[in-house]
């Protein structure tokens, strides 16, 4: 077997980031209110509000508990309906399960975007909550989702865990609906091993959040809102909250704010590199006639770290399968979601949901819809490497002659 370029390794965590935590390894000033002011956990937030043009931010474990934390804090019913998408991750109909609600699915195309038709049919007066999943960064249509939902005066959660930095009309993804949510985990394009954060304009949404987050006594007093507002509106939030939320303790740690504030001055290099990689991979797996990636939507800039795309004319599972050990045994590792044995991105394996309608469309996309790694730290010779690999073994399994129509 061929060996490819490493595509999972992370890039290396800014030196600007030893200083603090060997401050923080002396001192032992790893939790978040230990400090009376400024804790590293206060200052990501405030950084990363500023940069997302937010007024107030929530760091926390996991993106997960940012999005459980997101639909506690609008106070939903219990066993309310909330709308997701059918392709996401299984961590995000967990977070709908883990806040005493239930998740509706919702179709998704070979675009790996939201079917709007049958978004709107289920879109009806039951639905407490929409949650939109970008999911592998691709942006559904938010212009619709948000008419929709604003329309009947549903609130919307995004689960942006994969698209920091991808904007819509220029508005970054994550400032659209009501609160918007971010993973901080290895794969994603700020790293700290675990961790996420929750964005959102709204003072008691925040406040309802940051208690339930673990803010127990008064340390919500460490929490603050944007610099330079003189406005009462959290403050007074945060008092009427004042012992009448439960605590759930899903507060992020002063070592991982510390490696991942130097971070924020990456992100932009990150986005454009990783950008140009995709865009120029993508070109070439087009020019093949067995490989397609799916164009983003005219008002999408988006900002992945990985690349889809699915197959064409391949007959049948055996020859979905075969390209996955051809590119295996190429050197470049492709899960072809439907396919890979319980993967978590598959509805069908989140039997902790209870029963649901089958989607025919997001199940015949994920039987064809492929998934690798492409990190932006990458360089053109390992892209290079990659798309030949993956267009290689589209031709060993359907045949050389015939991939140029010979």
């Amino acid at each position: 077997m061929t060996l490819g370029p490493n595509v999972y390794d992370a890039e290396p965590i800014p030196e600007a980031a030893r200083a603090e935590i060997e401050r923080l390894l002396q001192s032992g000033d790893l939790f978040r209110y230990t400090a009376p002011e400024d804790a590293p956990v206060a200052l990501l937030e405030a950084e990363f509000a500023e940069m997302m043009g937010a007024k107030y931010a929530l760091a926390v474990s996991s993106c997960s508990a940012a999005l459980f934390l997101s639909l506690k804090a609008l106070d939903l019913p219990r066993d309310a309906k909330v709308l997701i998408p059918a392709f996401t991750f299984g961590a995000v109909p967990s977070a709908v399960v883990h806040a005493d609600c239930r998740p509706v699915l919702v179709e998704v195309g070979a675009n790996y975007r939201i079917d709007m038709a049958d978004f709107a049919a289920k879109l009806t007066d039951d639905i407490g909550a929409v949650l939109i999943s970008h999911m592998r960064g691709h942006t559904s249509d938010m212009d619709a989702i948000m008419a929709l939902a604003d329309r009947r005066g549903v609130p919307v959660i995004e689960d942006a865990a994969h698209s920091l930095g991808t904007l819509w009309h220029g508005r970054k993804i994550g400032t659209i609906g009501r609160i918007g949510c971010f993973s901080f985990q290895s794969y994603k394009l700020m790293n700290a091993g675990e961790g996420g954060v929750l964005i959102t304009d709204d003072a008691e949404l925040i406040a309802r959040a940051v208690i339930m987050s673990g803010a127990y006594e008064h340390n919500w007093k460490k929490h603050k809102g944007p610099r330079g507002e003189n406005s009462t509106a959290l403050a007074d939030a945060f008092a009427k909250w004042q012992n009448r939320l439960p605590l759930y303790n899903t507060r992020l740690s002063n070592l991982s704010a510390a490696i991942l504030r130097p971070q924020l001055a990456e992100v932009p290099r990150r986005v454009r590199d990783g950008r140009a990689n995709h865009d120029y991979v993508a070109g070439r797996l087009n020019a093949s006639p067995w490989l397609e990636v799916p164009e983003a939507l005219p008002p999408e800039t988006r900002a992945p770290d990985s690349i889809q795309f699915n197959l064409l004319g391949f007959d049948g599972d055996d020859e979905a399968r075969a390209y996955q050990e051809a590119a295996k045994a190429r050197g470049v590792s492709v899960q072809v979601f439907g396919l890979s044995a319980d993967n978590a991105r598959a509805f069908w394996n989140w039997e902790f949901i209870g029963a649901q309608p089958d989607l025919p469309r997001t199940r015949a996309m994920l039987m064809r819809a492929c998934d690798t790694r492409l990190p932006a730290r990458l360089t053109r010779a390992e892209l290079d490497f990659i798309a030949a690999a993956l267009i290689g073994a589209a031709e060993d399994v359907k045949g050389a002659a015939r991939a140029y129509g010979t």
